[in-house]
């Protein structure tokens, strides 16, 4: 390479230089005021992995890296052959239980059909029974007044007998036909039960299959493709990274002095190196109860002015709806945060959105 041109390179770098340094310095803010307090920090957001629930062979990837979805979209499909096959057996055995009831059911009606026949029987043999009863007795005595014989009463007493061993007998098919209700009965509640339980099992595989469509619990921007068609995941295998837009902050530290003085919802301006022109309005949102930054001892107000508190300042999630596709994160910039209500923002820290 000529002296020529390494001079010209040369040349171009300084005043590429000079133009991002010149660019820095018009839209820096300038000293703070009393009341306001600010540090270096770092945009980030809220991160959600799009998992598999359960283990299996992951058939498609929907989306790409760096793609926006909306919540309830469909990323991912994980393989559901074996769980249809299930599902479709569960459904057969719903289908049987349900024949099942039907059947049992019909058998109880049955059943109970046979009791009446057995209660219409038993008050045939009762009027049996009371018919030879009363001819005994009149063969008795028109016997020991010499009108009838012996052998004619002794003829009578066993139609009496007879009577009475058919009217038990019937009595005895009724507690049959009882006995068998209670069983048919009980067929149907088994039939019922196996319903039930065909029923959940068909319920839990249409859960399963699902599952196995992994659809955007937010809006957002996916960041990581973390595993690709054909893999084969343990349950909660990670397929997908996906940033939330709407829960965007910087996380910063202040000193104990400082952080102390910071409220809650207190108003926040966030200043970013890649785009200073730009003021970015946002709100406190979290303080630490612990200093994240302690020295050994605490002893003397030199020591104690060393904690450092950790802070986030969090963007406005409709601003941040509409700029979407202008959130990144990881960008290093500058938080500023009002410590004294009262005051008012200075013009170079002055709201400045695109």
């Amino acid at each position: 390479m000529s002296w020529q041109k390494k001079t010209w390179l040369g040349g171009l770098s300084l005043v590429i230089a000079l133009g991002g340094w010149l660019v820095w310095f018009t839209w820096k803010p300038g000293a703070l005021p009393d009341g306001f307090a600010g540090s270096n920090g770092r945009i980030e957001a809220t991160e959600i992995d799009i998992a598999s629930k359960h283990g299996g062979r992951l058939l498609e990837v929907l989306v790409d890296e760096g793609d926006f979805v909306e919540k309830g979209q469909l990323l991912a499909r994980m393989d559901s052959e074996s769980l249809l096959a299930q599902l479709r057996q569960a459904k057969a055995q719903e289908r049987q239980a349900a024949n099942a009831i039907q059947t049992a059911l019909a058998n109880v009606a049955l059943r109970e059909s046979e009791k009446l026949s057995a209660e219409a029987l038993i008050a045939q043999r009762q009027a049996e029974v009371d018919v030879a009863t009363k001819r005994h007795r009149r063969i008795a005595i028109l016997v020991t007044r010499g009108a009838m014989t012996d052998q004619q009463l002794d003829d009578a007493f066993a139609a009496m007998q007879s009577a009475r061993a058919a009217f038990n007998a019937s009595q005895a098919q009724s507690h049959a036909a009882q006995a068998a209700i209670a069983a048919a009965r009980s067929q149907v509640v088994e039939a019922e039960s196996a319903m039930e339980a065909s029923a959940a099992s068909v319920a839990r595989l249409d859960t399963e299959i699902a599952d196995c469509l992994l659809k955007a619990p937010i809006s957002g921007r996916v960041q990581y493709r973390i595993s690709q068609p054909g893999e084969v995941l343990s349950p909660g295998g990670k397929v997908l990274n996906v940033v939330d837009l709407t829960d965007v902050y910087m996380t910063f530290f202040l000193p104990a002095g400082e952080a102390g003085r910071v409220a809650l919802g207190a108003e926040a301006r966030l200043v970013l190196d890649a785009a200073p022109q730009f003021v970015i309005p946002a709100s406190i949102n979290y303080v630490a109860s612990v200093a994240q930054f302690t020295p050994k001892t605490v002893e003397t107000h030199r020591e104690r002015e060393k904690l450092m508190f950790r802070i986030k300042a969090r963007v406005d999630p409709q601003l941040l709806l509409q700029h979407a596709k202008l959130v990144k994160t990881g960008i290093p910039g500058m938080a500023y945060v009002r410590l004294d209500a009262d005051q008012l923002w200075p013009d170079s820290l002055a709201v400045r959105v695109p």
